[in-house]
This record gives structure tokens, sequence and C-alpha cells, in this order.
């Protein structure tokens, strides 16, 4: 595997530069070549400074990522040998760094590795749950299928990220107008207006006062300001980067007043949705568990499959531990309990699964409308204060004369 820069011409002679990943200069040569360029020069850039910045700056996303696990499905369904699906992913893949990470993954199934060992190699893109997927798939000769669940699951789970980020759009837009408005009043528009009532002499109110204040402070010293704030962003990033500031902050998301129940949502339709897609694969319970507390991405969430790991380990029951947690659902055990008497708790995890999804796409539809008055009354509560602070004020002296 490696990375070239090449230049090339199309067929009617315009010149092409570019830098692509590939298994080998023949193999990229042959690839420009079914794209009808006629390759002028091909040169080694692994240690390019291109090269590298591309690494840096391309982040895998989660639409990339669905999009990989789809492609790659269909061929193995289609019995495309993987390492020929993967050659063919190498070309079809956009993403640069998804692309060299691909290319590693083909490189290393050439040389006769497994593919779930291959993946495993690079976390940051293909977490445990898509990694013990795939092993179960080697293990039962069932890739095609586990692959198709994988692709399943990688959608949903971008989709619904992809509906938090939409439904955040708006109020975050708002907030942040309101924040840069209401600064650049302060700092340009205020002075003039309140220069003039300390001219005046008379005895101002105390919000007049207060306002006056704020907005002398701003003048002098918003890049103090700015600074501060920048200091505490990343003193916050460095908390969360710690095993305790990660699980307070996980603790208060679930138990916000409009955010709390839609964090909770999300967070059992993963863990249901995880465990369930497992189960399918033919992953041990006490295995998937292990796999399922990792990917939960919420702290709170993977202490208490990791107690219900060991209350299995222990002989109990999965829906055992869940039962006297306070912050699951009733629902959740009562359903794995019926799972587990049946012996269909992979469709019941479904069905668990399905409700959740739609509890939690009601909530994200309806996040806009619950915002709306609580952003209008912030802003009328600022509106009033500027009004009374300033605009009175300024009316009471002008009757004066």
């Amino acid at each position: 595997m490696a990375i070239f820069r090449y230049k090339a011409k199309n067929s009617k002679g315009r010149t092409k530069n570019g830098l692509d990943v590939a298994m080998s200069e023949a193999d990229l040569l042959q690839r420009l070549r079914r794209q009808n360029l006629d390759v002028v020069s091909l040169v080694l850039a692994d240690n390019s400074l291109e090269a590298k910045l591309n690494l840096l700056l391309n982040r895998v996303s989660g639409k990339d990522l669905a999009i990989f696990s789809r492609q790659f499905a269909v061929m193995i369904s289609a019995n495309v040998p993987v390492v020929e699906s993967l050659v063919i992913l190498i070309e079809q893949t956009s993403n640069f760094k998804l692309k060299q990470v691909v290319a590693e993954v083909a490189f290393e199934v050439t040389a006769g590795g497994l593919l779930s060992d291959s993946l495993m190699r690079h976390p940051k893109i293909f977490d445990n749950f898509f990694v013990n997927m795939v092993k179960s798939g080697e293990a039962s000769g069932k890739l095609d299928e586990v692959l198709e669940y994988l692709a399943d699951q990688t959608e949903k789970s971008y989709d619904t990220a992809s509906k938090v980020k939409g439904a955040m759009i708006y109020p975050v837009f708002v907030s942040v107008a309101m924040v840069v408005v209401g600064v650049i009043l302060m700092v340009k528009i205020l002075p003039s207006l309140t220069g003039m009532l300390e001219e005046s002499g008379t005895e101002l109110p105390m919000t007049t006062k207060i306002i006056i204040a704020a907005s002398d402070f701003l003048t002098q010293y918003l890049w103090l300001l700015i600074v501060l704030l920048i200091g505490v962003v990343f003193l916050i990033r460095l908390y969360l980067k710690t095993d305790k500031g990660r699980r307070n902050w996980d603790s208060l998301s679930l138990r916000l007043p409009i955010f709390g129940k839609l964090v909770n949502y999300i967070v059992l339709t993963r863990f249901t949705r995880s465990l369930s897609t497992l189960l399918k694969g033919g992953v041990t319970i006490t295995k998937s568990l292990e796999v399922v507390s990792g990917v939960v991405s919420n702290k709170v969430y993977e202490d208490i499959l990791l107690r219900t790991l060991q209350s299995i380990q222990d002989g109990n029951s999965l829906s055992t531990v869940m039962n006297t947690e306070a912050i699951v659902p009733k629902m959740i055990p009562q359903m794995i309990a019926v799972g587990e008497r049946t012996g269909k708790l992979d469709v019941v995890l479904d069905s668990v699964t399905g409700f959740y999804t739609r509890e939690s796409d009601k909530m994200l539809s309806n996040l806009s409308s619950l915002m709306e008055p609580l952003i209008m009354v912030i802003m009328g509560i600022g509106v009033g204060i500027m009004v009374a602070a300033v605009i009175m004020p300024m009316y009471n002296m002008a009757t004066q004369f």
C-alpha cells in the first residue's frame, strides 16, 4: 500500500494532477487507464507534506462508514472475493483517510491475514462492535449476512446522528446570533446612548447602571473575556477526557430537562440495536455485553452493562441488574425477561429498538418546536431589560425638555 502523486492527460489533452492511494504502482496505472487517462508521471508521495495533511485533515464520518459498509456488503453478497471487494472499494471510496485504511486492510488480507484482525488495527474507524460482528461472520461462514446487518445498523446510526444535528441547527444558530448581536449592541451601540444619559446628570435606575457597567467592561475587556472563554472550553474538554469527567457529564446529560429523555432514548436504541445485531451474528451473550458496553457511548450505561455482565457470569439473568437501575425504563428489563423465557431475545430487542427509534424520531421532530418558546422568552427578557434600562430613561429625559 502506498500513496502516489500522479500527472495525467485526458482524451481532450487536459492535464490532471492528483494524489491517490493504491496497492501498487501497477494497480494505480491500471485504474487511471480505465478512466481514459494517459499517465505522464507517477511518483511515490508517502512522506510528502500534502499526503500527511490529507491524512490528518480527512476525518472518516458516519456517512463515509455507512457508504463503505453498504458497498462492501453488496459485493460480498454478490460472491465477489474479499480482497477483490476491498481493491474495488479503494477506488470507489472518496474519503482519503478511509481510502488509505481500506488499502492497508486489503494489503494485510492479501498477505493471509483475517479481515477482522486487519480491521481491529484501526479502532478509530472500526469499533469493537464492527470488528466482532465481522469476526462472528468469519467464524460462522456468514460474512455476507453479517455485513448486511452491519450496513443496516451503520446507516441507522448515521440517520439518527443526522437527525440530532439537523434538529440542533435552528436553536444553535439563533443562540449564536443572539450572543453576537448582544455583544455588538453592548460594545458599539450602547456606549453612545448611555453617554447621553450619564451627561444629563439625572439619577439613573439600577438596571441602567448595571447595563452601563457591563457595556464599559465589554468595551475595555472583550479580548480578556474571549481568552477566558477559550480557556474554560479547553479545561472542560480536558476534564471530559478523564473517566470521572465523562461519567459526570453523561450522568448530567441523562437528567437534562428537555434533552435528557432524548439522550436516554438514543442510548437505549444504540444498546438494544447493537445487542440484537451481535446475538444474530452468533456472538455469545457475555461477549456481546462486553462489546456493547464499549459502543453505547455513555459511561452510566457502560457501568450498568458491566454490572449486568458480572451478574450473568454469576449465574443470574440479563434482566436482573437492569430491573434495579432507576435510569433504565421498566419496559427494558420486562421485555428482556420475556425474550429470555421464549428464547427469542434478539427478536424482542428488535421490537424494543423499533419502539425507541420511533420515540426518538418524534422527539427530534418536535425539538425545534420545544426550543422556540424558550428562545422567544429569552429574547423577550433581553429586549425588556434594554427597554427598561436604556430606552425608558432616554424617553423620560426627552419629555423633561
